[in-house]
């Protein structure tokens, strides 16, 4: 039994991305073979070499959001300081026209507070929900997608220690990007451009697209060490009958089923049946993978490189072997990969026929 301690790993902070690259395809990419353990170091065109004719990618459209706003908070009743800053997160609309979101500081974000934007927008706490999260309701002039048009930022992760540059709006994006919900880029797919994505093409490898909303709870850490009391915010996804129908007929004739993401490995795993045929639909899903785990949907992974103690680690290791997960992130670290949202990437093949 694995606790939340046996995903650990020393990285040293200068190993972090803080920029992208000039080219998305410039990324490193370590290959792991699933079944053997066997490691190679290459870069990431070389993916081209790893798929076959039969094979299909499955990649996640989803669109991040500039969906942190930065504002001042009231005094409220006399307390806090009026005018102290205040920031919220928005992580998805609710069916009543309010909003989920994280804030800080959470402490001082009550129900009845208010957090002015600006001056054509303010923000009013109506519930504090568990995990973080909070229900908020824009109280106007602007409603929550003008706020987001006119003072929203690119929702960069923490561990990227800058403010959003006018760049980031289209690099912490990808290129097959299509519908907004995200407040998170689905980073592995953020090393293709559209050339490569025609190349992967030609190479007879077909591309299904769906759909996960990423929220700020897949990239939230492991609380403790018992990974079963672990709870995930719920994340609404969406397959087409195009792309289920798809994947399911590359993999019946033989072919591979490629995740691009951790993303598309959650709901490809949400939504298979016990003989990992794709069901289309839409939902929500707060699924969380670790060891030991049946896998029924995906044979091969393209991945980055994860945060310790981190639910997509913990995923990844599922997939291809606590053991050898680690000891290649531990070569990772010694061959001076890049790590994180804009850092380099892993694929982690299966032998499927």
């Amino acid at each position: 039994m694995y606790r939340a301690s046996d995903f650990d790993y020393v990285l040293p902070p200068e190993r972090i991305a803080q920029h992208p690259l000039p080219d998305r395809a410039d990324s490193r990419l370590l290959v792991l073979e699933r079944a053997t353990g066997a490691v190679r170091h290459t870069h990431f065109p070389a993916i081209l070499d790893l798929l076959r004719p039969a094979d299909v990618l499955v990649v996640n459209e989803s669109r991040v959001i500039p969906a942190r706003l930065r504002g001042t908070r009231d005094g409220g009743r006399g307390t806090g300081t009026p005018g102290a800053p205040a920031e919220l997160l928005l992580v998805r609309e609710l069916l009543d026209g309010t909003w989920l979101a994280m804030g800080h500081p959470g402490g001082k974000l009550k129900p009845g507070r208010r957090v002015t934007i600006g001056e054509d927008c303010v923000v009013e706490i109506v519930e504090v929900q568990g995990g973080g999260l909070r229900r908020v309701r824009f109280i106007g002039p602007l409603d929550a997608r003008a706020a987001l048009a006119r003072y929203g930022e690119v929702p960069l992760p923490p561990y990227i220690r800058r403010a959003p540059r006018p760049d980031d709006r289209e690099r912490y994006q990808t290129v097959y990007a299509q519908h907004d919900g995200s407040v998170a880029a689905p980073t592995a797919g953020l090393h293709f451009t559209p050339a490569l994505l025609e190349r992967v093409r030609a190479t007879g490898t077909a591309v299904a697209a769906l759909d996960l909303h990423i929220g700020p709870g897949t990239f939230k850490p492991v609380d403790g060490d018992d990974l079963a009391a672990h709870r995930m915010h719920a994340e609404r996804y969406a397959v087409s009958t195009t792309a289920a129908e798809l994947i399911n007929a590359r993999r019946q004739a033989g072919g591979r089923v490629w995740a691009v993401g951790t993303t598309v490995v959650r709901t490809l795993e949400t939504v298979a049946d016990a003989a990992g045929n794709i069901r289309p639909g839409a939902g929500e899903t707060s699924i969380f993978i670790y060891p030991p785990h049946a896998f029924r949907a995906v044979d091969s992974v393209l991945t980055n490189f994860h945060l310790p103690r981190s639910t997509l680690l913990m995923l990844v290791c599922a997939f291809a072997g606590h053991d050898r997960v680690m000891q290649a992130y531990r070569d990772a670290v010694m061959e001076g990969y890049r790590f994180y949202s804009y850092g380099d990437a892993m694929a982690i093949i299966g032998n499927a026929e």
